[in-house]
C-alpha cells in the first residue's frame, strides 16, 4: 500500500478537494490510504472555540458557529444537491461538538483541547470521503480513534504500538481507497487523543509501519523540500534526496523537513518518504530514504527568529560547573524555554532560547540572584549544515556576530542586525 497525506492547505476550499481528486486520478489511487488534515486554518478556528468555552464567553456560541459556515460553504460548492448525505454527516459532528460544550465536565484543558479540537479532522475527512464516492471513487473512511491506540497524555500521547498494529492489520481493507484523520487517536477509555507537533505526518508513519506500506507521500504546495527558506535566502535549491540520518539532523536544528518521530517508524522498515507537490503532482519532489545524505551535495540554512541570547556568569568569578548547569537547565524546563544553542567557557555559559510564552522576566528574576545575568533580544540564530566560506559569509554579511559555533558538519551563528 500507498500512504498519503494531504494537510489543510491542500483541502482549505472547495477548489483543494477537487484538486485531491485530480491528484488521485494522476496518480493512481487503489492500495491507497489517505491520511487528512482539518481544512485550512480550521484548527485556529476551534482553539478560539476552547478558549471562548473556558472564558465563558458570550462569542462561544458564534465562535462555533463561523466553524460551521465555513465548512458549510465548501459542502454548497461541492455537491448541487443539499440532500446529499454528507450534509446529515457533518451537521451531525457539528451536534456532537455541541453536546460536548454543553455537557462536559472536566476542568482539564488539555483533555477539553483534545476533544473539541479533533472536529476538525472527522469532519474534513468526512467531506473528502463523500466527494470521492460522488465522482465514483469508492472509498472506506475510517475513524482513526479506533486504530490509533495512546495513553492519556491529552495534547501529546504516546501511541501503543502493539494495540494500534493489530488493530491497524486486522480492519485496514486493501485494494479501495482508505481516507483517515491525521493528529488523533484514543486513550483506552476511548477518549480522544492528539498526538503532538506534526501530528498528521506521525500519523502517516504510524500507518505506513503498521501496514509495511510501500512509501509514505507528503503532499504539499512546494515542489519538495529545499536547501533554504525561500522567504529569507535567494536561489533556494530543491534537495532530490535525503538520508533518514540527515533529516533527523535537520529537524533537530529546526528545520522544519519532516519531524524526527515521524521518521523513526519508517527509517525502522526502510520505507521511503517523499515530500512531492499537489500542484505539480508528477513532479519528483524530495525523496527521504536509505542512500547518499544529501543529493545535490548543499549547505542547508535553518533560520530561528525572535530568540533570545541569555549569558550568564559567576558573580564571585568562580567556575560555573556541571550543578550551575543543571540548575540553569531545571529553570529552563520549568518555564518552558527551549534551547536551541549552548556554549559555555569557565566562568560564563552562554545559551540561544525561544522564549515562546514570555516567561524569561520571571526566569531574570531568579537567576539574577545567583548570577550576573546579560542577555540580547530580537536575535536570529542561522545553523548551516554542510557549511562552506560562501555559506558562512552569507549569513554574516552586515549583520553583528553575537556568538559563532563550528563543529566539523555544522556551524551556528547568533546574529543581530547592525
Amino acid at each position: 500500500m500507498r500512504v498519503f497525506k494531504f494537510g489543510g492547505a491542500s483541502v482549505k476550499d472547495a477548489s483543494g478537494i477537487k484538486n485531491v481528486y485530480s491528484v488521485l486520478q494522476t496518480v493512481g489511487y487503489e492500495d491507497v490510504l489517505l491520511v487528512v488534515s482539518a481544512m485550512g486554518k480550521t484548527t485556529n478556528a476551534l482553539e478560539l472555540v476552547i478558549k471562548n468555552y473556558f472564558d465563558k464567553s458570550t462569542e462561544l456560541k458564534s465562535s462555533v458557529q463561523e466553524v460551521k459556515k465555513y465548512h458549510n460553504q465548501i459542502l454548497i460548492d461541492l455537491f448541487e444537491d443539499e440532500k446529499n448525505e454528507v450534509f446529515a454527516a457533518v451537521n451531525a459532528q457539528f451536534s456532537d461538538l455541541e453536546y460536548f460544550l454543553a455537557h462536559n465536565k472536566s476542568p482539564n484543558y488539555n483533555f477539553v483541547y483534545d476533544q473539541i479540537v479533533s472536529f476538525g479532522e472527522l469532519i474534513s475527512t468526512t467531506i473528502l470521503s463523500h466527494f470521492m464516492n460522488f465522482m465514483g471513487i469508492q472509498t472506506q473512511w475510517l475513524d482513526v480513534r479506533n486504530f490509533v491506540k495512546t495513553d492519556a497524555t491529552y495534547r501529546d500521547a504516546e501511541v501503543d504500538w502493539d494495540l494500534t498494529q493489530a488493530n491497524i492489520a486486522k480492519n485496514v481493507k486493501r485494494q479501495i481507497l482508505n481516507i483517515t484523520q491525521g493528529f488523533l487517536g484514543s486513550d483506552p477509555n476511548n477518549f480522544t487523543t492528539t498526538l503532538g507537533r506534526e501530528g498528521s505526518d506521525y500519523t502517516a508513519a504510524i500507518f505506513a509501519y503498521c501496514l509495511n506500506a510501500e512509501s509514505v507521500t507528503i503532499w504539499k504546495d512546494v515542489p519538495g523540500v529545499m536547501n533554504a527558506d525561500p522567504r529569507y535566502f535567494e536561489n533556494a535549491s530543491l534537495l532530490n534526496q535525503i538520508s533518514y540520518r540527515e533529516a533527523i539532523e535537520l529537524a533537530f536544528y529546526g528545520a522544519t523537513v519532516i519531524h524526527p518521530k515521524t521518521l523513526q517508524p519508517l527509517q525502522k522498515k526502510e520505507i521511503p518518504l517523499f515530500v512531492k507537490s499537489f500542484i505539480n503532482p508528477l513532479l519528483k519532489g524530495t525523496s527521504v530514504s536509505k542512500g547518499v545524505d544529501l543529493e545535490p551535495y548543499l549547505p542547508c540554512f535553518i533560520v530561528k527568529r525572535n530568540q533570545l541570547l541569555i549569558s550568564l556568569s559567576s558573580i564571585d568569578f568562580s567556575f560555573i560547573m556541571e550543578e550551575n548547569i543543571s540548575e540553569i537547565f531545571a529553570l529552563f524546563h520549568q518555564f518552558k524555554i527551549k534551547v536551541n544553542l549552548i556554549q559555555n567557557s569557565a566562568i560564563s555559559f552562554s545559551v540561544c532560547v525561544e522564549d515562546k510564552f514570555d516567561n524569561f522576566n520571571a526566569l531574570n528574576a531568579i537567576l539574577s540572584k545567583k548570577f550576573k545575568v546579560d542577555y540580547e533580544q530580537n536575535v536570529t540564530l542561522y545553523t548551516i549544515r554542510h557549511f562552506n566560506d560562501t555559506a558562512a559569509k552569507t549569513v554574516e554579511e552586515n549583520k553583528i556576530v553575537l556568538l559563532k559555533q563550528v563543529s566539523r558538519e555544522t556551524m551556528q551563528v547568533v546574529t543581530k542586525e547592525v
